[in-house]
């Protein structure tokens, strides 16, 4: 498989044919950094994981130079930190037992950039074709990091190039820089993750260089899950123990004349109604 960039990294944990290990992919995380897929794919990575017919695939876009660092990496540069990002996200490959890990190696600038977004674009469109995933992740389109949101926009691009019989069945917008928990309830995608916590634990910790670095997002996610499940309802019992929002992005992918800020807009439409209307009934 050919990228536009030569500092691509393409990773098999089980050492099977490329081709092989593309065509088997039945769920699909695309994610901005390394570690976002551990964080807000988590849902996809258990629903394959020790699964002979499900897979899950990794898509990372961005070379990780930019991350935050402190402590044992403070004085790492971003070419050595670049480096050891690769090789932490290839671990949780391994441990995750991904059909295979792609990381495209682009800077932060080229989805931030709508002038320069295309070869990512080229990419993701080129991964698309070999993998034909049921069910693909991505970042939330009210997530406040801007890479994040160059990521999702490059994302819809390359999937709408695709004729709509190509196209994934599902496209989920997942929690990293946003919760979703103020969704109104029916829009809110709910995904168990209380599958094997162990693995979710040695997932979220694999990522040293931003743990000790001053990023304490291994708490961060767990936390974030066990809240999730139980402020979903007050009135009932616990569904489940850890749980991840997402919202469901797959009308982004049916219809090409929506946009997202439409999209958007009616969902923000709808929340302030829920809200308005709510106080409505305690104060009138």
């Amino acid at each position: 498989m050919k990228f536009r960039l030569n500092n691509q990294d393409l990773f098999i944990p089980d050492h099977e044919a490329e081709a092989n290990a593309l065509e088997r992919t039945t769920h699909l995380g695309v994610g901005a950094h390394q570690d976002d897929l551990e964080f807000m794919a988590l849902h996809g990575i258990l629903e394959c994981f020790q699964r002979a017919d499900q897979w899950f695939g990794g898509v990372t876009c961005t070379d990780g130079g930019g991350s935050a660092r402190s402590g044992p990496y403070a004085n790492y540069t971003d070419s050595e930190m670049k480096r050891v990002r690769v090789h932490e996200q290839k671990v949780a490959a391994t441990i995750g037992q991904y059909s295979f890990m792609a990381q495209l190696g682009h800077p932060s600038t080229t989805a931030k950039a709508p002038t320069q977004r295309q070869p990512l674009v080229d990419d993701l469109e080129t991964l698309l074709l070999f993998t034909r995933p049921q069910a693909v992740y991505t970042h939330q389109p009210f997530d406040k990091h801007a890479t994040h949101i160059g990521v999702l926009i490059a994302l819809l691009e390359a999937i709408r190039r695709l004729p709509q019989n190509e196209r994934p069945q599902q496209l989920f917008g997942c929690e990293v820089w946003r919760g979703l928990d103020w969704l109104p309830d029916h829009l809110k995608v709910i995904q168990p993750v209380d599958a094997h916590p162990n693995l979710a634990a040695a997932l979220a910790g694999v990522f040293d260089s931003q743990i000790a670095g001053g990023k304490r997002y291994d708490l961060a996610v767990e936390g974030r899950h066990c809240a999730n499940a139980t402020y979903f309802d007050s009135h009932s019992v616990d569904a489940c123990q850890r749980a991840a929002y997402a919202i469901d992005l797959t009308p982004l992918i049916q219809d090409d004349t929506l946009t997202v800020e439409v999209f958007i807009s009616e969902i923000l439409e709808q929340f302030t109604d829920e809200v308005t209307s709510l106080l409505g009934q305690i104060t009138h």
